[in-house]
């Protein structure tokens, strides 16, 4: 995920991200409840990436 690409979104578009990255992790969690999960990696990443974008939106006030 480029931070660069990040700031340059307005609030409503991260938002939307943040609703795009959670349903995600979403997928992810129920992959690994399944015991489908080939990367449990993912996981970490996609909790990372919401974090960033929460901090993005608290540095934009």
């Amino acid at each position: 995920m480029d931070l660069d690409q990040l700031r340059n979104l307005e609030k409503t578009e991260l938002s939307e991200k943040i609703a795009q990255l959670k349903q995600e992790l979403f997928h992810f969690r129920s992959q690994l409840a399944m015991g489908r999960m080939e990367n449990p990696m993912k996981i970490r990443e996609a909790k990372r990436n919401i974090a960033r974008v929460h901090t993005i939106i608290r540095q934009k006030v």
